[in-house]
This record gives structure tokens, C-alpha cells and sequence, in this order.
């Protein structure tokens, strides 16, 4: 079939196959307004989020635009350094080193780090970091230090095994009929894109977008893992890529991102902008769910407005968080998603930002556990905030400048300078 597929990707196809089947599903940033879906969820880069399984980090990117040469600094050049408490990071830190210690170079920081316990303290944990870290602040292409801050989430929506009328909307498991095509296979230049298209006869065709599921719902109905309670929840579950369900006995499923139907995503919230229905400044996550509940009757348009269609998969239930694309846990306040092009998955990052809609400083040591599709270059990040409401509330409000300073062991140098 890829011998075929070659002969079906001619020149003047493949960009307008690209277009259709490239879409890499995980989830958005900031402001859903104009959110991108965050990330290619944990396919073998993804995220997310949200993202299953470890992924392996990109290679190191030379092109300008995008990053300046990171530079080491003095402890005394991190903003907020001293007014922060490192050890509230530390158990993040433990999770990040399951996966770092089998690298030569983390080992010795992280047997340090698992020597002083889960707690050690503001004073032992600061001294640890300046003992067995390097600051490097990362800047953009053009030099500057600051770049973009979102936020995303753990969404808990509300949700059934069975369908009734309250719980009527499916959480679809990846459907059987769906190809998902590697084009590195047929285009080693695009080891970062894959189709996804359904077979007709001998012919690959995009796969079925929003809408067109929506129609075939009965025949995709086998592959129903839950239902659910509230279309925009779900809707919102599918942008961040993972979350919990809650069922009518109280008991919990976590679900998780399985694959995407390759379309592009298209927020929602810039088409209510865009046909009058909301201004700018309120095209936020609950003023989404609120025009949704004044006009019932257009919610197939809204929802329609997005082809693009995720797909879940039963995770094991835990009190953690979700698992990102490092393949540990994420912690509520101190996991941030990166482009791993520029911060290893893994590290520690101290980020110098501020709170949604604010100049209240946020400043605090992060560990680099996650990446997303939306998230490109050197100063960029998005903040897990955790689980439920009042996280996702946080998450769908920041869209903040930051500076970052990713820290790195002695004698480890920054991906952009390798």
C-alpha cells in the first residue's frame, strides 16, 4: 500500500492532501478564543494532553527565527528565584527523573534529588539546585526573552456507560476503519506529518469530519466507550485531548487521547467572533458555554465549525494527574508543556510570568513534562493547571508574556547550542 500511496501523493496532490489528513490532535493554549489545538497528543511525538506514552524529544532546531543562543546566567538573573519554594516542586521533579536517570548526564542530579525525600524543604531544595543545576535563559529569535504563556487543563465532565435522554453524547473510542499513514514512510523530509484517511475501494480518502460523524453515528456506535452529559464539555474534553468522566454513582473514568481524524482544528470561539455572536474579549471558554446554552438550536453550527474530531481510549484510574508526553504524571502548578526542540522533556524550568488577566507575578520552578503541537519555540509554554472548573477557568484566561530559564546539570548544555 505505500508503494501506491507514493504513486498517489503526486507533486500537485500533496499539498492539498496535507491539508486535509495532516491534522495532529492535542490541544489548545490559551484564550479558547484563538487556541489552537494544543498538541499532536503522544502519537509517538504527542499531547498530551492530553498525551499517553513517553515521547521521544525532536531534534534540535538551527533555524533563527524561532531561537536565539540560549545564555548561562548567575542564580541572581532568574527572576523571582529567591521568592519562590523549589521544594513544592520537588515531587514533580522525582517524576521527571523516572525518565531522566537513564541518561548519563541526569544520573547524579537525580540520585541527589531522590536522596533528600519528596519534601526537603525551601533552603535544602534551593541549595540542591544551585549545587547541581545551571541556569540558561532562553531568548527568540530576535533576542528578546519574552514570549507567550497559556494555560490548559484536566477537564472532569459529567457522563454515563449507558445513553439516556441527560446523557446523549458519544465519547467515541478510534474507530476501526480509520488509516493512520506514517509519510516518512514515502517522504523522509516529513517525519513529523501522518495521514489519516479511511479506504474506498482502492482509493484513501480523508476521513469523516465533524459533521459527517455526527451523521454516521450509528454505524460508529460499537466504538462508544461513554456518554456524556453536555456537548460543549465534551466538546472541551476533545481540545485538551484527555480528562476525567464522571459517573452518575460518583465513580471516575479517565479518558485519554487514542488518535484524531485529521482535520484541521478551527476554533470555535473565533467563529462566534467571526459571524457576530460574541466580541473578542468574550469568545473565552465560559462565554462559549453560555452563548451555547442561549441557542440551542444553532449548536450543530458551532460544533461543526471545528472538523477536527478526537478520539478517546479508557486509561487506568489514578488520583494523578494525566500522563504527558514525557509518559509521567502531571502535576497541578508545576508542569508546563514546551517545544522539545529547545527545553529537554524533563527538565527543570523557572518561569517568570503572571496570572490570567493580571500583573499579579507567577513565578515558580516548573518541570518541562509535556509539548503540544501549538507550542513553538524557545520562550513559549503552557501551564497545567490541573484537574476540574476552576483550572480549566484559569486555563482558558492566560495568554501572559513570560521569560523562561530552562536548568540544566553541570557541563549539559541547552539543545540549541549542541
Amino acid at each position: 500500500m505505500i508503494h501506491a500511496l507514493a504513486r498517489w501523493l503526486a507533486p500537485g496532490a500533496l499539498s492539498a492532501i496535507l491539508l486535509l489528513l495532516a491534522g495532529c490532535a492535542h490541544q489548545p493554549a490559551a484564550p479558547v478564543a484563538c487556541a489552537p489545538q494544543r498538541t499532536c497528543a503522544p502519537c509517538p511525538n504527542c499531547p498530551s494532553p492530553v498525551k499517553p506514552a513517553a515521547a521521544p524529544a525532536t531534534a534540535p532546531s538551527t533555524s533563527a527565527e524561532l531561537a536565539g543562543a540560549p545564555e548561562a546566567t548567575s542564580w541572581n538573573a532568574v527572576e523571582g528565584w529567591g521568592d519562590d519554594d523549589p521544594s513544592a516542586a520537588f515531587p514533580a521533579l522525582q517524576s521527571s527523573c523516572t525518565v531522566l536517570a537513564r541518561q548519563a548526564a541526569w544520573k547524579a542530579a537525580c540520585d541527589a534529588a531522590t536522596a533528600l525525600g519528596r519534601k526537603p524543604g525551601a533552603t535544602t531544595a534551593r541549595r540542591f539546585f544551585e549545587q547541581h543545576f545551571v541556569p540558561w535563559r532562553l531568548a527568540n529569535g530576535d533576542h528578546s526573552a519574552e514570549g507567550l504563556i497559556t494555560g490548559y487543563y484536566e477537564p472532569v465532565i459529567k457522563g454515563s456507560r449507558t445513553r439516556s435522554d441527560t446523557y446523549a453524547w458519544p465519547i467515541h473510542g478510534r474507530p476501526d476503519d480509520m488509516l493512520t499513514i506514517e509519510l516518512a514512510d514515502v517522504y523522509p523530509e516529513l517525519k513529523h506529518l501522518r495521514l489519516r484517511g479511511r479506504l474506498v475501494g482502492n482509493k484513501i480518502l480523508p476521513y469523516w469530519s465533524r459533521e459527517e460523524l455526527a451523521q454516521r453515528q450509528d454505524k460508529l456506535a460499537p466504538r462508544v466507550l461513554l456518554w456524556a452529559s453536555d456537548p460543549i464539555d465534551l466538546f472541551f474534553l476533545q481540545v485538551q485531548g484527555s480528562g476525567k468522566v464522571e459517573l452518575p454513582d460518583g465513580k471516575t473514568v479517565r479518558v485519554g487521547y487514542a488518535d484524531q481524524n485529521g482535520h484541521p482544528y478551527q476554533s470555535i470561539g473565533r467563529w462566534l467572533v467571526s459571524q457576530g455572536e460574541l466580541p473578542l474579549e468574550k469568545a473565552s471558554m465560559d462565554g462559549i458555554k453560555r452563548w451555547a446554552q442561549d441557542n440551542p438550536t444553532r449548536l450543530p453550527d458551532l460544533l461543526n465549525a471545528n472538523p477536527s474530531y478526537v478520539f478517546f481510549r479508557e486509561l487506568p484510574n489514578s488520583d494523578d494527574g494525566p500522563v504527558g508526553a514525557l509518559g509521567v504524571p502531571l502535576s497541578a502548578g508545576r508542569s508546563i508543556a514546551v517545544d522539545p526542540r529547545y527545553v529537554p522533556l524533563g527538565a527543570p524550568v523557572f518561569l517568570s510570568t503572571t496570572r490570567p488577566l493580571s500583573n499579579t507575578p507567577l513565578q515558580r520552578l516548573m518541570l518541562a513534562q509535556d509539548t503540544g503541537s501549538a507550542i513553538k519555540g524557545a520562550v513559549r509554554a503552557d501551564f497545567f493547571w490541573g484537574p476540574g472548573p476552576q483550572a480549566g477557568h484559569e486555563a482558558g484566561r492566560m495568554r501572559q508574556q513570560g521569560r523562561m530559564w530552562v536548568l540544566l546539570p553541570r557541563g549539559v548544555t541547552p539543545p540549541g547550542l549542541r
